[in-house]
């Protein structure tokens, strides 16, 4: 199905064309990307792997702003997608698109293009069925969790001119790690947990299908696929740290449960850090079962993955997302992380506009 590109609007320049993305338009784009989003600039392998590698990407959905006159110089984009292939199961969220990047040439700014250009994405989304539009909480291959209200005001005020409210905040967290030393308290607490049958270590080849499946279903398809998809790519395993509980009643329950896998115990949580994007120094994802919940697991399996990046000479751990008065949120700040971004998630029904 394509998305037929209408004449610009009133208020855009008569000389502005829009059109889809096509082979050629690599190089102007990531300079294009790169003045519009300053604070979260990309690559060309980068926008190589994310963008044109990606399994949903449809080059009907990237749509940009040229001027006849220059057309290799675009002046402004919108990345646009919709699931062509389920992140698990034969889930294709047939309700939902998202738009992950947009941007207008500084100098192009306020004639128009940008509300052209999401409106043309928001006639994507409507062609393929979708209802709701999602700004940026996509997966696999986000670049942001949403958007960043204090960096880009201007792109703040302009989505919520258009109708997208938010949806969640969330945060970005940093911590440094030199002169990281992991905390007694940590490593008392590591001592009794494993007095009372609870194991923490690097993940082992036997154990990566049981890991892989516990984070599809204690959390999100997304965090199993980013195992799978790290091993792949030659993230050494040791760089994956694992939780078992191996106490005697949890061993039986297996037995009983799950006849065939290895019986010494079950995964109850992880943690792990360059798994995205090959950048050794971001960490996670990271999880425990709720279950297991309130016995300081989270905590034990945060530090020793700090230790180990220590270890191993990176000097800062980061990531993009989590909740800042999650429980999650709230280990991290017990752990000297500190907020460096904020994020709002955001979204638009598209039932309710033209």
């Amino acid at each position: 199905m394509h998305t037929k590109m209408a004449s610009a609007p009133k208020d855009a320049p008569q000389a502005v064309h829009f059109r889809p993305y096509r082979g050629g338009d690599e190089k102007a784009l990531v300079a294009l990307w790169n003045r519009c989003l300053p604070a979260d600039p990309i690559s060309d392998r980068v926008f190589l792997e994310k963008v044109l590698c990606d399994a949903n990407f449809d080059p009907e959905g990237l749509i940009v702003a040229e001027d006849p006159a220059h057309p290799s110089e675009l002046t402004g984009f919108v990345l646009a997608l919709v699931r062509r292939l389920p992140l698990w199961g034969d889930d294709l969220e047939p309700e939902n698109a998202w738009v992950t990047a947009f941007g207008v040439d500084p100098q192009w700014r306020r004639q128009g293009i940008g509300r052209r250009l999401l409106q043309l994405a928001e006639d994507f989304a409507r062609a393929r069925g979708r209802k709701t539009l999602y700004f940026a909480s996509y997966a696999p291959n986000y670049f942001v969790p949403g958007l960043d209200a204090a960096l880009y005001p201007e792109g703040a005020a302009f989505l919520q001119s258009l109708g997208f409210s938010t949806v969640y905040p969330c945060v970005a967290m940093d911590r440094a790690l030199v002169g990281y030393a992991l905390p007694p308290e940590v490593a008392s607490l590591r001592a009794q947990r494993e007095k009372e049958g609870y194991r923490f270590g690097p993940l082992t080849v036997d154990r990566v299908a049981e890991t892989i499946r516990f984070a599809n279903e204690a959390f999100n398809p997304d965090w199993g696929r980013a195992i799978r998809e790290a091993i792949l790519r030659g993230v050494p395993l040791h760089q994956i740290l694992i939780a078992t509980d191996c106490r005697p009643n949890a061993v039986a329950d297996q037995e009983r449960n799950a006849a065939g896998q290895p019986q010494h115990g079950r995964v109850v949580g992880f943690a792990m850090y360059g798994a995205y994007d090959g950048v050794g120094e971001r960490f996670g994802p990271f999880g425990v079962a709720e279950s297991q919940r309130g016995l300081g697991l989270g905590k034990i399996l945060l530090h020793l993955t700090m230790h180990e990046m220590r270890a191993r000479g990176l000097h800062s751990s980061w990531f993009l997302w989590t909740g800042e008065d999650s429980p999650a949120g709230h280990l991290y700040l017990s752990a000297g992380y500190h907020i460096t971004r904020r994020f709002n998630v955001l979204k638009k029904s598209l039932a309710e506009s033209r």
